[in-house]
């Protein structure tokens, strides 16, 4: 299996499916968790196991571990049982004998959870934050500028922080283009004219 796993990791990660250096690391993660939970559970080391010691009561087990003994978040034990998915998936197609087994495991079911609404601000609390700004200094006119920008685009911080000089088309057909999750590029136009307030 560890030949497996390297596979999964080199060839579909990285080369078929391009994934970004986070998605690696929260997929690494994972297994590193899943391994260290089967170690305890089956006394055997992460470079003994096969693919039949990753079982659907093994991988339940260690979902609802990572509830219970590590107070994960549903939202977090869903994203561990999608890398492990996505392995499995992979897996179909290179020991496509295991098929019967890697079905048990693709059929774990996700948990459901409550998500929380985005509040918005509303205008008022937008006008306070707009006048915070020292705007008589460089600074200020830059935090301004900034805050302005994430008011009208709604830019993630990431993609904010991301931006360069090169982003930002002023003039007639003003917008922001940005690289957002997924790795797409964003046109965000319509620009309003509080820019020159």
């Amino acid at each position: 299996m560890p030949a497996l796993i390297e596979r999964f990791f080199t060839e579909r990660l990285m080369r078929q499916r391009h994934v970004s250096p986070h998605t690696i690391a929260s997929y690494r993660d994972t297994f590193r968790l899943l391994f260290k939970f089967a170690q305890v559970c089956l006394r055997k080391p992460p470079s003994s196991l096969d693919l039949c010691d990753l079982d659907a009561p093994l991988i339940a087990a260690f979902l609802e571990d990572l509830e219970t003994q590590r107070s994960v978040s549903v939202r977090t034990r869903n994203l561990r049982l999608t890398a492990i998915r996505s392995f499995f998936r992979f897996t179909a197609f290179e020991e496509p004998a295991y098929a019967a087994h890697i079905q048990r495991v693709l059929a774990i079911p996700t948990k459901r959870y409550d998500k929380q609404l985005v509040q918005f601000l509303t205008r008022t609390e937008i006008e306070a934050l707009l006048v915070a700004p020292d705007r008589t200094t460089w600074l200020g006119r830059r935090d301004y500028a900034l805050l302005l920008l994430a008011i009208q685009t709604g830019l993630r911080l990431s993609e904010l922080t991301g931006l360069d000089r090169d982003s930002v088309q002023l003039g007639c057909g003003a917008h922001v283009r940005c690289l957002g999750k997924g790795r797409n590029y964003d046109d965000l136009g319509n620009m309003h004219s509080s820019a020159s307030r």
